[in-house]
């Protein structure tokens, strides 16, 4: 594990929010300024990585605790854990990274932003109410008090996180 610590956010919000989208926007306002960044999906089913027949896929069904591809410029890294291994455990594996995003973990203790589309919003947050930090989207869902941003405002929510992670 790396000796260092990420600082570790959470981005969350309901099904079809804008989630993945206002990461994409949100990751690249980042390494605009200079913030290297890693992002870590939650999946709440099993899912595949590596493509069955291939020689990893082969070799982690045959019992490898760990596999790895690796070529010019890329890395793929698929781990056996028991159960979900914690975002930090994660993060620690990330080289040369500022800060890791997660795309998920509603109820982890990291801080949160939550996304809210019209349509897709439930009334009521998806977030962990003691975590939740900001929210970006329809600004008309923005009940909390919280500091707000457009979906529009890629800038000021980049703006918020680092200046969240620079007081940590």
């Amino acid at each position: 594990m790396s000796s260092h610590s990420v600082p570790v956010i959470s981005v969350v919000g309901w099904s079809n929010s804008g989630k993945t989208t206002f990461l994409e926007k949100l990751v690249a306002e980042l390494k605009a300024r200079g913030i290297k960044v890693g992002i870590i999906k939650h999946h709440h089913g099993p899912f595949e990585i590596d493509r069955p027949g291939k020689d990893t896929w082969r070799l982690f069904q045959a019992g490898a605790e760990c596999t790895a591809i690796a070529g010019p410029g890329k890395v793929g890294l698929v781990i056996r854990s028991a159960g979900d291994m914690p975002p930090g455990d994660i993060a620690a594996l990330m080289p040369e990274v500022d800060l890791v995003i997660t795309e998920g973990y509603k109820g982890s203790a990291y801080p949160q932003i939550e996304v809210r589309r019209a349509g897709h919003y439930r009334g009521e947050p998806s977030s962990s109410a003691r975590q939740l930090v900001a929210v970006c989207g329809d600004m008309a869902l923005c009940e909390e008090g919280l500091p707000c941003f457009s979906s529009e405002d890629i800038a000021g929510a980049a703006g918020f996180i680092i200046d969240l992670i620079n007081r940590r």
